[in-house]
């Protein structure tokens, strides 16, 4: 899940919230969309292929 900040940057997080805070894990900050977007991409290779 990607979302906007107030600062013009976007933050990844997890699809599932984390069980122990109930909140979703920050899973990193990029300056553009794009970057969130491929680091999502390549998240979703590595839990595939690992």
């Amino acid at each position: 899940m990607i979302r906007k900040l107030k600062s013009g940057k976007y933050r990844l997080y997890s699809r599932k919230p984390d069980p122990k805070t109930n909140r979703r894990r920050n899973l990193g900050t990029f300056d553009t969309l794009e970057a969130a977007k491929n680091h999502e991409r390549e998240i979703q290779y590595f839990k595939r292929h690992s």
